[in-house]
């Protein structure tokens, strides 16, 4: 096994580079950050091995990996917490969005009010007192919350 290891170093560090990043991606979400650098680390290693710019023995393999992991995740740290930390605050649009009906009870901003849609009982808020009878249409969702308000007609 460690003749194989030898003599296939650099293309096994380059797939063990590979799964590292596949996992760090596809399973973990890219939440670490360490099996990205670990991964680019071994496949950087593993390049530089197979061109000959490094000899392809486990000690230079493991030097270089500890090496280019610490300088990876030294400089591109901040710059990929700063792209997670990043977040969208645009309103997503639902097949109910802009529904409108009539309401059956008076609304508030206290949400004791109901309608129920798509077999779902809501809980109906407006900003501004709505009576009953009135025709509403949905402005904005949250969990279980309609957020409506009154159709000028």
């Amino acid at each position: 096994m460690s003749e194989w290891l030898a003599q296939y170093l650099p293309q096994a560090l380059i797939v063990l580079g590979l799964v590292a990043l596949i996992v760090e991606v596809a399973m973990l979400g890219f939440a670490t950050f360490i099996l990205f650098f670990a991964g680019i680390s071994l496949m950087v290693t593993g390049f530089l091995m197979q061109m000959g710019v490094l000899p392809a023995d486990t000690t230079t393999a493991l030097w270089s990996n500890t090496l280019l992991t610490g300088l990876l995740s030294v400089v591109l740290w901040k710059p990929l917490r700063r792209m997670q930390d990043r977040t969208d605050d645009k309103r997503v649009t639902h097949d109910f969005a802009e529904q409108s009906f009539v309401l059956e009870q008076d609304v508030d901003l206290r949400g004791e009010a109901v309608h129920r849609y798509s077999g779902i009982e809501w809980r109906l808020k407006s900003q501004q007192p709505v009576a009953a009878g009135t025709a509403v249409k949905v402005v904005r969702t949250e969990v279980g919350v309609l957020w409506v308000e009154a159709i000028d007609s």
